[in-house]
């Protein structure tokens, strides 16, 4: 019976501190499951039944709150200042040669380190589109509209 105890308070704790670093509401219920098949061991209640009790308790808890931990999940989520930047047209104010390992751009006013996403060099002033950014560095390749220059920056 004490073996069995300790393992549910194993199992609790190790959920619940998953739960804590995950933020996801992935394995809270396997926390409340656990928690009644303690309660199982302490009565005395088979390893077997302790198990189904387990897993019916954590299922059950699941299609219980799975509908309102939805509902309650943030949807729109708000892009980043470095995701907000993605597409927008920037003028390039180091020449851009990834072969050299130079460039950068500037995009509303901020400058950014800037790499060819295509691979091809870009001059001072001309305007080119972000296609992605990876740590402090945007890549960035030819902007079809270069009268976009002014919505942008």
């Amino acid at each position: 019976m004490t073996g069995y105890l300790i393992f549910w308070a194993i199992v609790l704790v190790v959920s619940v501190i998953a739960e804590a670093v995950t933020f996801q509401f992935v394995t809270i219920w396997f926390a409340v499951g656990a928690l009644a098949a303690a309660f199982a061991a302490v009565s005395g209640v088979p390893l077997l039944t302790q198990a189904i009790l387990f897993t019916v308790v954590s299922a059950l808890f699941l299609c219980a709150t799975r509908p309102l931990v939805r509902k309650l999940k943030v949807k729109n989520v708000l892009p980043t200042n470095m995701e907000a930047e993605i597409g927008k047209i920037a003028t390039v104010t180091e020449e851009i040669s990834n072969e050299a390992n130079t460039g950068r751009i500037r995009i509303g006013g901020v400058n950014w380190k800037a790499r060819s996403f295509d691979g091809k060099d870009y001059s001072v002033g001309e305007n080119v589109c972000v296609e992605k950014i990876s740590g402090t560095t945007a890549y960035v390749s030819m902007a079809e509209n270069s009268y976009l220059k002014e919505e942008s920056l």
